[in-house]
Parts: C-alpha cells; structure tokens; sequence
C-alpha cells in the first residue's frame, strides 16, 4: 500500500524503474470544472505491461431543454464515478418502430494512455464526433457486447494520443429549425461546440495538451467536423481537424428546406404550422419522444434517391454557420485539415436507390442508370441529369458490361455524396489556408462483406474499423492485412494529431504523405499496399470538375 502511495505521488517526477502490482501508473482522481472524477485504470500485457485510464459519461453539458441550446453544466458534489457509458442521445431505432436513448444526453468519454512508466502529461488530444446521418449514433458506437466500435483503447495506445468522444443530439431534437429565430437549429452542431470547448477547458487535469486538439468524424460526423472548424466560434480551439468521408460542402450537409420538415413534425404530433412562433412554443412542450418519432426515413418506398430524404441536418442559421459554407474558410486558415473519402462510398446509398447493383444475376439497363442520374441531380432539373449521363458514359463504348454499368452508378453517388464535395473543400481549404496545411486520401481497401460482389471497393463506413484498431481487438475476424491497413491509418492519424504532418511523429510510416495544393491535387491511396506510389496526384478531377464547377454553376429549378 505504502510502495503503491509512492508511486502515484512520485511518478511524474521519479519514473519507477520496474513495473510491478504495487506500481500503477494512473491519475487517480481527477478534478474538472464541475467537480472531482474518478474513472478505471486497466493493466494492458502481463510482461511488460502498460496501462490506460478510462472516463465514461463526464456531463460536458447540463440536461438541454427542447429545441434549445444547451447550457454549462452546475457541477456536482462529492466524486463522481465515470464508470459507465451513458445512454445515447434519443433516436430511433434501427427498425424505426420504437426510439431508444435519452433526451438528458451530453456526456463524453476519455482515453489515456500511461505507457512509459509515468503518468502521462502534454499529450495530443483527438476528439470524435460520430456519424449516422445526423438521425443515428452513439459516443461508444454500435457494440458487440463489451466490444464497442469506438472504443478509443487501441487509437489511444498505439498513438500515444488521449481519445474523446461525445455524444450530440440527432433528429429533429437536434437539427430541427423553423428558418428563422423561433427555432434556429443546428442544436447538435452546438453541443458538439460545447464539448471541444469543455475538452479545451479541463483537458489540461487528464494529461492532455489544450493547445493540440484535434477533431476527427466520418459522414455525418465528417461533415460535423468541417462545419466545427468553419464557424466563428471555435477559431482557436481547434488545432487539427479530420473529415472521413463528410465535409460541410456535401450536398446533405445543408438543408435547404427546413420549415417544410419541422412543418411535417409538427403536423404529426398536433402542433399549429401557420405561425412559426406557436409552432416552435407547441414542439418545445411537446414529450422528447415523440418528436423523434415524428420522422421516419422511409426506406421501402422511395421517389428519390436516399440524399434526398435526410431531413434533420445543420442549416445556414446566420449564427453559428453565418454564410454558405465555401464563404466560411477564412476561420479554417490556421487549422490543419486531412480528409478524405472511400472509393465506393457511394455504393452503401446507391444499394438503396438501385437495389439490383448487388445481384449479380440480374441486369441492369442504361435508362435505369440515365434515371438515377435524373434523379441525383433533381434540384438542378433534367439538363443537369443528362449532363451527368453524358459524363458518366462517356467510357462505356458500344456494348459496357454489367460489371461496368453498375460501377458507374456507384461512382456517381459517391462522387456527388462524397469525394467531389471533399475535394472541393480541400482546395478551400489550402487557397485560404494560413499556417495550416492541407492532406487528401483515398481509402480504397476492399470491403469485406460477403454479400457484395467480388469488385465492390471500401464503402461507405468501412474505414471507421481500421481507425480504431479493431484488426487488434478482434483479432480472429480479420487478416494480416486489415491489421497492416489498421496500423498505416492509426500511425497517420495518430501522427496528424501529434505534429500536423501525418508522416512526422511517433509512429512509423509506409511512406511520406505530402501536403495537398491546388495544382497538383496530391493524395494519398491507402490499402494493404501503401508504397511511394500510393501518392497520387489528380483524384477522378474530370468528375470532380463537373460537380464542383459545371454542376454547382447550374440554376436550381
């Protein structure tokens, strides 16, 4: 006990010399703004063991009101016991029958590693904001039992790095708005503000560096991070940032529309929609739960491609994104950006939009595709879609095989969705970047699912195992080379986070990744193979050409 005592007070400056039970290497309690935490140290390997620190559900936040912005948390007495992941922000569930969550929500969750013989200090910080459409998610993500997606474990121990993330409203309860002041919106985008903010505050106490956060997401959570780093309000909080496949200029990123959406809402839980006023004061006391209720993204019978049903996302409030996103990056120009996109990232929605894609005995026609791409480019009017036939085509030759024809249509969506956004705000990015520096990716290892067919590339969500060192964690699921993709993506990430160049740091690299510009469009490639000539120059820009400029310069209808 006494040898135990000596330890922990002495660790920082007298490293002990031999590892034994009597010596862990933990911070104990920790004191925050809101009063004292105490989380779980774990021992990780028996012969030369290191061990991390755990803290699950930390409010960052007080319990929020309905449609309203959240408010700083009172604070508590005594310790509090961050044992535990806290439930979920209120959603519905996967079949959309029923929600499950919380509407008192706002907690996080930290990682930190202690793997040199002392209580770590000063380290990098990397926040994750999760993905789901902004209608679906969880800080801890989904879960098999104990084992839960992200699970900051392996990120924070391979990369010497603290792990954060936190849960932010989703649906109507965190996106709904009116248009106007009576309900604004952007309340999810808000809470994620709040807990960088926090992190920037108290992170100092768990060994983190407040000057070094970096913030990290995929899809929604991708463009959640762009549109973090473009607001006024975090200019200096945020030293790094990451976008997997998501970034503020994607077409579902913005609604356009969001009274007509609030308008469905309301008219299914009783509420007035002639004034906004009464409309907005209606859903404020209207029970958490059926509000989230109140829209179901309907999957069997739709009109449209699936972009075009994603209701609940930020919009152009005049406040927290005050402008249209390309007019924003100014506030990025002294934030490190990496992001990127998966090459198939379309194909998860274009299974949805075309089912028969993914059956390989049933054909596909050319009008069918001419369709879809009608149908994408639907706020442009039919130019617009035979614009993109044209484009989409123009390789097939006479006679283009199955295989062929259903790729295009994957490549469509995922360059409309994901990539040519990407790269258009990577180019933002480094035309108004001041100190920061730009990276790009294309992540391209083979998705894993049985059920696709043999060519079907990285879709949409596949990259987020490999993040998180799953590979490790789950070892008898996977490959040698999907632990090989895991540690070349952690080494960058991690890397990134640490010294804003992804091949600098602590942790071996493959191979050099050099900053993006304008000129030449550098990449990344990152599978099994990552080698010299994994750098590329130039991703797809004919079709980034025509979405970015040819596309984006056309009239809405």
């Amino acid at each position: 006990w006494l040898g135990w005592l000596l330890c922990v007070f002495t660790a920082e400056s007298s490293p002990c010399t031999e590892v034994s039970e009597s010596c862990v290497f933990q911070l104990g309690v920790v004191y925050t703004e809101g009063g004292f935490v105490e989380g779980t140290n774990k021992k990780i390997g028996l012969i030369s063991p290191t061990y991390i620190d755990v803290f699950k559900g930390i409010p960052f936040a007080a319990p929020p009101a309905i449609l309203q912005k959240a408010e700083r948390h009172p604070g508590w007495s005594g310790t509090l016991k961050a044992t535990d992941f806290k439930p979920r922000c209120l959603q519905l569930t996967l079949s959309q029958n029923d929600v499950r969550g919380e509407h008192d929500c706002l907690y996080l969750n930290i990682w930190v590693p202690q793997p040199n013989k002392s209580v770590s200090s000063n380290l990098p910080v990397m926040v994750w904001i999760y993905g789901g459409a902004f209608l679906f998610g969880a800080a801890e993500g989904a879960n098999v039992l104990n084992n839960y997606l992200y699970d900051g474990e392996e990120l924070a121990l391979r990369g010497n790095v603290i792990v954060v993330t936190l849960n932010y409203r989703l649906g109507p309860l965190g996106f709904l708005s009116t248009g106007d002041s009576n309900a604004p919106g952007n309340y999810g985008l808000w809470d994620q503000h709040m807990a960088i903010a926090w992190v920037k505050r108290n992170i100092a106490a768990f060994g983190g560096n407040p000057d070094n956060i970096t913030i990290f997401g995929e899809s929604a959570g991708g463009a959640s991070v762009s549109l973090q780093t473009l607001t006024p309000y975090n200019v200096g909080l945020i030293k790094r940032a990451i976008s997997q496949s998501g970034v503020g200029l994607s077409p579902w990123a913005i609604q356009r529309e969001p009274l007509f959406w609030a308008q469905q809402v309301a008219k299914k839980v009783g509420c007035p929609i002639g004034d906004n006023a009464a409309l907005a004061n209606c859903l404020r006391v209207t029970d958490p739960a059926a509000l989230t209720k109140a829209f179901k993204l309907d999957l069997t019978n739709l009109q449209y491609p699936v972009v075009h049903y994603l209701a609940f996302s930020p919009v152009i409030d005049g406040d927290f994104i005050p402008d249209e996103p390309q007019n924003l990056f100014s506030n990025a120009a002294d934030v490190d950006y990496l992001a990127g996109a998966n090459n198939m990232d379309g194909h998860m929605f274009a299974g949805m939009d075309l089912a028969v894609i993914n059956e390989p005995l049933h054909k596909i026609t050319s009008t069918e595709v001419s369709k879809l791409l009608q149908d994408l480019t639907l706020p442009k009017g039919s130019s617009a879609g035979n614009m993109a036939y044209e484009v989409y085509t123009a390789n097939w030759g006479p006679d283009p095989s199955q295989e062929l024809m259903k790729r295009t249509v994957i490549d469509a969506e995922t360059d409309f969705m994901f990539l040519a956004p990407t790269q258009e705000a990577l180019a933002l990015h480094s035309m108004n970047a001041r100190s920061g520096k730009t990276y790009s990716y294309l992540f391209s290892h083979p998705s894993r699912m049985p059920i696709y067919p043999s060519w079907v590339g990285a879709d949409h969500a596949d990259d987020l195992q490999y993040v998180f060192g799953k590979p490790f964690t789950s070892s008898l699921a996977y490959r040698p080379q999907d632990r090989d993709v895991s540690a070349t993506m952690i080494a960058y990430w991690t890397n990134f986070a640490a010294t804003g160049d992804p091949s600098q740091g602590p942790s071996k690299v493959p191979t050099s990744w050099l900053p993006y510009n304008i000129q030449y469009g550098q990449y990344l490639e990152i599978n099994k193979d990552v080698t010299y000539k994994s750098m590329q120059q130039g991703l797809r820009s004919p079709y980034v050409r025509f979405w970015a400029q040819t596309y984006h310069n056309l009239p809405n209808v």
